[in-house]
């Protein structure tokens, strides 16, 4: 069963290409995607990533919350519910 993943801090001038890289290390990503504003479709900062199976997620959240990506200390943690809608 997939696993949502909340990814947060991350450098604006990223894309879902480099999110999707960045994860595949440590399973298979069903899904990368940047969160970009409405108006300027510039990055948020902000996106989520769905991973395979619940395993594949634990393994990305320990390895990578709090690492440094392109600079910044990114935060990354189970997506909650309430986020996804």
């Amino acid at each position: 069963m997939p696993q949502k993943i909340y990814v947060g801090n991350l450098p604006k001038n990223i894309g879902n290409e480099v999110l999707t890289e960045k994860f595949s290390k440590y399973g298979h990503v069903c899904s990368a995607k940047i969160i970009k504003d409405r108006e300027t479709n510039l990055s948020m900062g902000f996106g989520f990533v769905e991973m395979e199976s619940p395993e594949e997620a634990e393994r990305a959240i320990v390895n990578l919350n709090g690492s440094v990506f392109n600079g910044r200390s990114i935060s990354v943690v189970e997506a909650k519910k309430s986020l996804l809608h």
